[in-house]
């Protein structure tokens, strides 16, 4: 595993634009065809991705960066967010990049402080 791998660049790009609170800047990194689970369920398509992503990164005050690694092909980062509902919101994403986009993601984090997914 490796700090500066292809993946781990793409997926620490992808973090300082919506944490910067670009959304657009952020989605330039997101496949069309992305898999996402999360802890609010499954998540498919660059659309309904920008759609659980946008009201997060709305509520979003402040992040850090705890730690990133990963190979070629996968990165795995963790970080803390403040956010209106809660000063300390941990969280842990793995993603698997392909071409300099991210295809797949599976986001860990505590649901319960959040309002409810979009249905």
């Amino acid at each position: 595993m490796n700090a500066h791998s292809a993946a781990t660049e793409t997926a620490l790009a992808y973090f300082h634009a919506w944490s910067g609170h670009d959304v657009d800047k952020a989605m330039a990194y997101i496949a069309d065809d992305i898999v996402c689970e999360s802890p609010g369920g499954r998540i498919e398509g660059a659309d309904a991705y920008r759609a659980f992503l946008e009201p997060f990164v709305g509520i979003v005050t402040g992040t850090r960066m705890l730690a990133a690694f990963g190979d070629e092909r996968t990165a795995l980062v963790m970080y803390d967010t403040s956010t209106l509902p809660v000063t300390s919101a941990p969280a842990a994403e793995l993603v698997t990049v392909r071409d300099g986009v991210i295809t797949n993601s599976r986001i860990i984090f505590d649901r319960l402080p959040f309002p409810p997914p979009p249905q």
